[in-house]
């Protein structure tokens, strides 16, 4: 999702228009005016709550496999997220602060999002948490390729030693932590990993497709919009074919988890990652929410019984690392003058 941002705070800013840092050391990048050069005590921990919160997710989902089948879980789980954001929208639209064209211009990156959340969502049917987080986390790279194709203020990467050092190291690191897999040839493991590397690159079609259409507007309500749209098309598919019957025969342990992983990692996750890049910037928060699979590891390992290798984790760190030098190599086109924003068109 892009980050929401107000008018004297970057909160409902338009996309796009909420990230301008000034430059400093690595990892200095934060808000001058705002933060006097101190450490945002208030932003670091948002940063830390939405990686804890975004690190339960998948443990939440892999929880609940056995007992519903992966398009009725997403469903359940994202109709719980759609809530948070009903009444935002609600009072938008009472106050007359909300673009109806908006309705319109949410459309494909909806779509985008519905097919990103199934694979994502059904690949954990497959494989362990850990494993499969850390290979999502090419997304980074995709995000990176199609921009280059489409935007042309971030063409200048293509000049970048930093940049193709940060890509190279991630093509490194995903090749190690699936050539060192154990269980590589497991039945069902291939299937798994082909459907976390499409969710990758849909995430990253998802995020051109929302860059694109929401340039110019209040982020907050597109992502309300596109949260109704995704519950929407994944009940349908859940309706088509999931099992939705199996939701009357959960435990209430079992709900209490959909209602707390919905609440946690769909909802407040964002809200509290858009808070922290309205304050700081969009590098920083980038940056600390790599070590995501690390964390989703050592929850895994005492759930899950999951473990990797070394030389697993070494690739994986270095398939992180190579990801923070492409994040960083982004960064610095903050120096270059952003491209006008893109007005959708609507009726």
């Amino acid at each position: 999702m892009k980050r929401p941002g107000s008018s004297s705070n970057c909160w409902g800013r338009p996309v796009g228009e909420c990230n301008q840092t000034i430059a400093g050391p690595p990892g200095s990048m934060i808000r001058r005016d705002r933060l006097g050069g101190r450490v945002d005590v208030d932003a670091t921990l948002a940063c830390l709550g939405a990686l804890v919160f975004w690190s339960i997710g998948p443990i939440f989902i892999k929880y609940l496999a056995p007992f519903v089948d992966a398009w009725t879980q997403n469903a359940l789980r994202y109709t719980v997220g759609c809530l948070f954001w009903l009444p935002l929208l609600a009072v938008a639209m009472r106050k007359g602060t909300f673009d109806r064209r908006l309705w319109k211009a949410a459309i494909i990156p909806s779509v985008a999002n519905v097919v990103m959340q199934s694979l994502w969502a059904t690949a954990f049917y497959f494989l362990k948490p850990a494993f499969m987080t850390m290979l999502l986390k090419t997304n980074v790279l995709w995000v990176a390729a199609f921009s280059l194709a489409v935007f042309p203020r971030e063409r200048v990467l293509v000049r970048s030693k930093r940049f193709w050092t940060g890509l190279g190291l991630s093509v490194a690191g995903v090749a190690g932590v699936l050539c060192f897999k154990p269980d590589f040839s497991a039945e069902g493991t291939g299937f798994g990993i082909l459907l976390t590397m499409i969710a990758a690159v849909m995430w990253a079609v998802y995020v051109l497709a929302a860059r694109t259409a929401f340039s110019g507007t209040d982020s907050r309500h597109s992502m309300a919009v596109v949260t109704i749209y995704t519950v929407a098309g994944l009940w349908v598919l859940a309706a088509l074919f999931g099992n939705v019957d199996q939701a009357a025969k959960l435990s209430g342990t079992a709900w209490a988890v959909v209602v707390v992983s919905g609440i946690t990692s769909i909802s407040l996750a964002h809200a509290l990652y858009y808070a922290a890049m309205r304050r700081i910037g969009a590098t920083i928060p980038a940056l600390i929410v790599l070590a995501q699979p690390f964390l989703v590891l050592a929850i895994s390992y005492f759930m899950f019984d999951e473990r990797l290798v070394p030389l697993q984790l070494l690739s994986g760190l270095i398939l992180l690392v190579g990801s923070a030098i492409a994040i960083w190599a982004q960064e610095h086109l903050g120096r270059v003058p952003a491209d006008p924003p893109r007005r959708f068109r609507g009726a």
